[in-house]
């Protein structure tokens, strides 16, 4: 069965991130399509990127990051929950996304984001990014608003139309992920 990872990309104490990416596995667990796995970047604990070779070439020296090569090369798909700070997404997920190359390819991605305009600038810098790693990114986006999707910016309260815009990143990201396994 597709496997899809659902990325939490920060790793801030007090993060709203936390209650997204909750949101969106909940939904996820309904459908039968996929398997869904929160993958919460805190777990990982990269440091800054400490590799001496490139990710390209796939020789990984460090425990945390085989750690982190076996976690992600294990799925088909990916849908990233992401923050937007200054016009772009958090530090602690471009490095953990620039740790890697060959797990990430021919794989397909979506988008969950949050932030002041929907984290929009956010996906728009993931999206560039994704296409440099061979990621196929969907249309459909998810962007929630800090000043009406939480209540004092803080407690997560999405509005329902959101929960049918999710569906449909879902939707893209386990087709795209199915048709391009015969490239994985």
């Amino acid at each position: 069965m597709t496997k899809i990872a659902i990325i939490l990309g920060s790793t801030r104490p007090g993060r709203n991130g936390e209650a997204v990416a909750k949101w969106v596995l909940d939904i996820a667990k309904q459908r039968s399509d996929a398997e869904y796995e929160l993958v919460d970047l805190a777990d990982f604990k990269l440091p800054h990127l400490d590799e001496a070779i490139p990710p390209s070439m796939g020789q990984y020296t460090h425990a945390h990051t085989k750690a982190w090569a076996a976690k992600i090369a294990s799925f088909d798909g990916f849908v990233f929950v992401t923050p937007e700070y200054n016009h772009s997404t958090s530090g602690a997920l471009k490095n953990a996304i620039d740790y890697l190359y060959a797990e990430w390819n021919n794989k397909a991605a979506g988008f969950v984001s949050y932030g002041s305009v929907g984290g929009a600038r956010a996906v728009e810098h993931l999206r560039l990014i994704m296409g440099e790693l061979q990621v196929a990114d969907v249309r459909a986006q998810v962007a929630l608003s800090l000043a009406t999707d939480f209540v004092n910016y803080s407690q997560f309260a999405p509005a329902p139309y959101h929960t049918d815009i999710l569906g449909t990143v879902l939707d893209q990201v386990v087709a795209w992920s199915e048709a391009l396994s015969s490239l994985r």
